[in-house]
């Protein structure tokens, strides 16, 4: 099927309605957020005979780009800045994730209010400082002592944000106890039904654990957020946590479907038990200090990942370093190491590549880097193209 509305379409199928009309909605404000909301076209399009394909095997993220990074609190409550979404993780070679954020960067050129020279040095800047972390083969994790620029700002905005704050920007408070804000564009509010399922399994899962009074449901919502995952059912949940109201938290109950390159991988996959074990697997992988609460959860016959909420804020926010090349030129700078490392941690698991030998890859002259470029360069102007087509389709 060669027509990308009719693609586009095609992998939406089944989704929340309301919710994918908001979905087309964001896709076609500009080529980026076009772009984010369109992971399926990127390796739909993806040559089968690349010599990219002969690289490495690598835990990838599988949808690398500038919004899927930013800040979150581990269980240890200490503060990192990390790829924070896995919903399309997968075993795939290392390349796969280095020619999606080049190709991200190309087309969020207009966005980061550069040009297609100053993007391509980004690139450029982006490979070099990859390269040479992953041929040190050294792992380090993104914290206060080795981040710099834009990321380094983020991680001091969430380390002293006040808990109370963060509840009472999502939430209405009353007396000791605190409810939900529904406001219709973050969330939405759900049925009774939704409500008995999601307190049963929460009361199921719950008591599973080590403090089952933390996980006390108080209120549940639907959550909207992101653009490739909508019309994937969400809900934000208060729990009790550590005492009303003011210990309280917010967790993200996320359904989980299968990877968007599930098709198109060319490397054996572990037998998951559940889509959302593969995403919390292969996160805590990657990360080696994830997300609070990170987990896999059952309902019916759908698999959600539980964590603690990631508020939109804690996501890089370009505004501020757009047209900034040198802030920009930070960002990359931490971005690459973040990946570099992320493979060499998860290095050896489940028939992935060893750390030796994703730094003989770094240190070989084959030209991987060159290839990478080209295919990034050309593919930016299908996306674009693809954009202007959707775009168009979209207003008539």
């Amino acid at each position: 099927m060669n027509d990308v509305v009719e693609r586009i379409q095609e992998f939406n199928q089944g989704r929340d309605p309301q919710l994918i009309q908001l979905k087309y909605q964001l896709m076609q404000t500009d080529a980026f957020a076009f772009f984010r909301g369109t992971c399926h076209l990127f390796y739909q399009d993806w040559p089968t005979d690349s010599p990219l394909n002969q690289a490495p095997a690598a835990w990838i993220c599988g949808d690398l780009h500038l919004q899927n990074l930013g800040c979150y609190k581990g269980d240890n409550r200490l503060v990192y800045f990390n790829i924070n979404d896995f919903d399309e993780a997968a075993l795939a070679p290392c390349t796969w994730d280095l020619a999606r954020f080049l190709t991200c960067l190309l087309v969020a050129a207009p966005t980061l209010k550069i040009n297609e020279a100053k993007a391509l040095k980004l690139c450029t800047s982006f490979l070099d400082v990859y390269t040479k972390a992953l041929a040190r083969g050294r792992v380090r994790p993104l914290d206060d002592d080795n981040a710099v620029g834009p990321a380094k700002d983020l991680l001091f905005q969430i380390k002293h944000r006040p808990r109370a704050a963060f509840l009472d920007a999502h939430t209405t408070k009353s007396g000791s106890t605190r409810k939900l804000l529904i406001n219709g564009k973050e969330t939405q509010p759900v049925t009774e039904a939704e409500r008995a399922e999601v307190t049963g399994v929460m009361q199921k899962w719950g008591a599973q654990q080590l403090n089952p009074p933390f996980f006390t449901l108080l209120d549940v919502a639907h959550r909207i957020a992101g653009i490739g995952s909508l019309g994937v059912e969400r809900y934000v949940l208060l729990v009790e946590g550590k005492g009303s109201p003011d210990g309280n938290y917010l967790l993200d109950l996320k359904a989980e479907p299968a990877s968007s390159l599930q098709p198109y991988l060319q490397v054996h996959q572990p037998d998951w038990h559940s889509q959302a074990e593969r995403c919390v697997d292969i996160q805590q992988w990657v990360q080696g200090i994830p997300p609070a609460l990170l987990s896999a959860v059952q309902m019916d016959e759908q698999s959600y990942v539980l964590r603690e909420m990631q508020p939109l804020e804690d996501k890089v926010n370009l505004k501020p370093v757009a047209g900034k090349l040198h802030q920009l030129e930070q960002l990359m700078d931490v971005i690459a190491k973040v990946v570099a490392w992320g493979q060499l941690r998860s290095a050896g698991r489940q028939s992935a590549a060893d750390a030796n030998e994703l730094m003989d890859f770094a240190h070989s002259s084959s030209g991987w880097q060159k290839d990478l470029l080209r295919y990034a360069k050309n593919y930016a102007v299908q996306v674009n193209e693809d954009y202007k087509t959707f775009r168009s389709a979209y207003r008539d």
